[in-house]
């Protein structure tokens, strides 16, 4: 069975949010032409308590951008975002409501940040996504949304790893880009693990 995963179609994320991706809101109709076409869509979603220790705002001399450590694990300082019970961390509303009855939220522990729509970036903490696409006898799911360098990158590497064929929809997605090249990086690296990269309107479901 194949799933949808819609990655953190979250208003922060789109033009006018705290972390706003550069034409972030473009995935959107990405999204609804494709949730049409699954039987099962899942979507995760970033729920970081305020203090969250990624927060260049929670660490003392730590600016927006800058790389430190987190707890033994490489951190980029974000600005404050897709905090809990905000409007900011709402999914875009433009997005088809029937992407997002199953919600898998994550970044909630406040000393680690999670990428992955699977784990925690320490891998100790799983979301519950993995068992619940397992549990429903899935065994391909396609990922897109926001943003390709970061949560897209970690969530299809983590599925690849949990045995799901994987495949990146390229055109439903889009990049932060910190630094030049990051979102070319990004996809060479899930090209290599093993993730397929497709257009969305070639996909035939």
């Amino acid at each position: 069975m194949k799933a949808l995963i819609l990655v953190d179609i979250q208003n922060d994320f789109c033009p006018g949010g705290a972390l706003a991706v550069s034409d972030g809101d473009a995935v959107v109709e990405v999204a609804n032409n494709l949730i049409e076409q699954f039987e099962l869509v899942v979507a995760t979603q970033d729920w970081h308590p305020p203090n969250h220790k990624s927060f260049a705002s929670q660490n003392d001399g730590v600016s927006i951008g800058d790389s430190f450590e987190l707890n033994g694990i490489p951190q980029i300082a974000w600005p404050d975002h897709c905090i809990q019970g905000t409007s900011a961390a709402d999914f875009h509303p433009g997005l088809n409501p029937k992407g997002t009855k199953t919600v898998f939220q994550k970044g909630t522990n406040p000393e680690i940040d999670s990428y992955s729509g699977f784990f925690d970036n320490d891998h100790r903490n799983a979301t519950g996504l993995g068992d619940f696409l397992k549990s429903r006898n899935v065994d391909e799911v396609y990922v897109l949304g926001l943003a390709t360098d970061y949560c897209i990158k970690f969530t299809a590497l983590d599925a690849v790893k949990l045995g799901f064929k994987t495949h990146l929809v390229i055109d439903g997605c889009r990049g932060v880009e910190l630094n030049e090249g990051d979102v070319a990086n990004a996809v060479k690296t899930m090209k290599e693990a093993g993730v397929h990269i497709e257009l969305s309107n070639e996909l035939k479901n």
